[in-house]
């Protein structure tokens, strides 16, 4: 109705696209089935009858086919459309899930793995440049945390499910996640690249296919250099730290036994989900500035001191503060690259620049940081992981940030 002291009639609220919850809904059973697997995976290749070091090679073996392809998705993305992009990167990582399935030997189970990494890369490329070019400008922070959210979900619940599961063995987690797979491919084909999906074309008013904004292009922008710098410690900290040292610390030093360990990973999780539930709005209503500094700083301060714990207790709840400053900084600075590239070009090669740049560190620092705690100790180890994270802080802080998107 009319405003009494205007007149006129107050603008609707902004609603998320539908095809942006498509995406989102996707991105949750995408997670789910990969934290169905991703607990079982070592166990599974040491099956075949290989050392501990071959077994973890089949983790590594993934992020590192994420890392060479991302340039190539990021083509990929520009020529053919995020939609198709994001369409055949799920298939690709259906067909390679199946396949380890049936995997008759180790190096079977290596190639496929791999395989798998150049689907995750394609289709993680994919939707980052559809959610930029789709999210409402003032609605970027808020579609970033929903999108982390579903992904942060399906990773939490994924190896509860696998649990019930366990009767059944090692192969069949992984024909059930293939499968699962299929069916989100064929419902982001249905609403994103068919009939239904013209809308989500990545085309100009005239019809042309959106131009790429290229990599210099976007380093032009500081809040785009910034988020890049940010994204590697995140990457060195959270994807790569974390999951490869925090457990060896929490089981060696603190004699913590594997229930311990996993509540350990587990009040991250939980951390990270609480900031998740506010922090992409915050994000829309301040900036992004803010929300990053805050977030990098509390994560980098608790990742450093991490390995000084002097009791279980306290890692549990270092881990949960640390996750929650995982959860402020993440959505702002993903939707920063949305705010970089706007709606009127396709984001493919930034977003994968993006993702390269937590990609590679999430390779690197497992072995770095396990030299440094295996010659001086856990606690430099975890020292210099948190100062890595606040090089983000650095570059943050001289930012000047403009609200509306440079990209626009």
């Amino acid at each position: 109705m009319p405003s009494p002291v205007t007149g006129s009639v107050p603008a609707p609220p902004l609603r998320i696209p539908r095809d942006i919850k498509v995406l989102i809904g996707a991105a949750l059973i995408v997670a789910l089935g990969f934290g169905l697997i991703a607990p079982i995976l070592p166990q599974y290749a040491r099956s075949f009858d290989v050392s501990n070091a071959a077994a973890a090679a089949i983790v590594s073996v993934f992020a590192a086919t994420r890392l060479v392809f991302a340039p190539v998705s990021g083509r990929v993305v520009e020529r053919w459309g995020e939609p198709v992009g994001y369409v055949a990167g799920v298939l690709i990582v259906a067909a390679s899930t199946i396949a380890c399935a049936f995997a008759p030997s180790y190096a079977w189970l290596m190639v496929v793995r791999g395989l798998g990494g150049v689907g995750s890369t394609l289709f993680t490329v994919s939707a980052g440049s559809f959610l930029a070019r789709r999210s409402p400008a003032e609605l970027r922070g808020r579609v970033a945390g929903l999108y982390g959210g579903a992904f942060l979900l399906g990773n939490v619940c994924g190896p509860l499910v696998g649990g019930f599961l366990s009767p059944l063995g090692y192969r069949a987690p992984f024909l059930i996640y293939g499968v699962a797979l299929v069916i989100a491919a064929g419902v982001v084909a249905y609403f994103l690249v068919g009939k239904r999906g013209a809308a989500s074309s990545a085309k100009a008013a005239g019809g042309q296919a959106l131009p790429p904004m290229t990599l210099r292009q976007a380093w032009r922008h500081g809040p785009y250099r910034a988020a890049m710098i940010g994204n590697f410690g995140n990457g060195w900290v959270t994807f790569g730290v974390r999951t490869a040292l925090v457990p060896l610390f929490a089981a060696e030093a603190l004699g913590m036994n594997p229930f311990g360990v996993a509540l350990v990973l587990t009040t991250f999780a939980v951390g990270n989900a609480a900031a998740l539930s506010f922090s992409g709005r915050w994000s829309d209503a301040v900036g992004r500035r803010l929300p990053v500094l805050v977030g990098l700083s509390v994560a980098a301060v608790t990742g450093s001191v991490l390995g000084f714990s002097p009791a279980a207790w306290v890692l549990v709840a270092l881990s949960a503060v640390s996750g929650f400053g995982t959860g402020l900084f993440a959505p702002s600075q993903q939707a920063t690259v949305a705010d970089t590239v706007g709606n009127k070009h396709s984001a493919g090669r930034t977003m994968a620049a993006f993702q390269m740049a937590s990609d590679l560190p999430a390779i690197i620092a497992p072995i770095v940081a396990g030299f440094i705690a295996d010659h001086w100790g856990y606690g430099p180890a975890f020292v210099i992981s948190g100062l890595v994270m606040a090089l983000g802080v650095v570059a943050w802080s001289g930012v000047k940030e403009k609200r509306d998107g440079a990209g626009d």
